[in-house]
């Protein structure tokens, strides 16, 4: 009787899978796969955009070449559902810009929203297109406080009889400043 063998190794010394050696078996879908290596391999749009979105600006975070059913997006801000496409030349051509809209429109009836901006636009200025998809998915600020906010103490609470002035002087009967009201020569 003789010893099992163990399973063929590849180059590296770690088991290989396409000749049958060991390896955990994996549960991705192939879009993740194609997904990341599409992360490599970025255009000089998508990397010069990539360049000012990563790291979360404003508290914004983006995902670049983002699965999402079929499609892959070029970047992606799941606190907005927004899918942003950066078309280059290739996108005029052949039956692209049908293909796209179609794309567009199954994205849009899931919910997301789609925003696509020419490759031609962040080469000129990739700064200023980051800053205004941040801009795009940030909340707005807050309105205006209706009632002042109090300065160092005071207290703005309405009050039951303020002060009345006649002539310049606050009246000692109706706002208490005085013992007796004073009238002006």
């Amino acid at each position: 009787m003789t010893a099992p063998q163990n399973p063929p190794r590849s180059r590296g010394g770690e088991p290989s899978r396409s000749d049958g050696g060991g390896g955990a078996v994996t549960l991705r879908r192939p879009e993740v796969y194609a997904a990341r290596r599409a992360r490599r391999t970025m255009s000089l749009p998508e990397a010069l955009l990539w360049q000012q979105l990563k790291g979360a600006p404003g508290g914004v975070s983006f995902r670049k070449q983002h699965p999402i059913g079929g499609y892959r997006a070029d970047f992606y801000c799941a606190k907005a559902r927004l899918v942003i496409e950066v078309d280059g030349i290739a996108h005029d051509m052949g039956n692209r810009p049908e293909r796209d809209e179609a794309r567009t429109a199954l994205l849009e009836a899931r919910g997301y929203r789609v925003v696509r901006i020419p490759a031609a636009d962040i080469l000129k200025d990739a700064t200023a297109v980051a800053a205004a998809l941040v801009a795009l998915v940030s909340p707005p600020p807050p309105p205006p406080a209706a009632v002042p906010l109090p300065v160092n103490g005071e207290d703005l609470s309405p009050k039951k009889n303020p002060p009345r002035l006649r002539g310049g002087v606050a009246s000692a009967t109706e706002g208490g400043l005085l013992d007796s009201p004073t009238s002006q020569p």
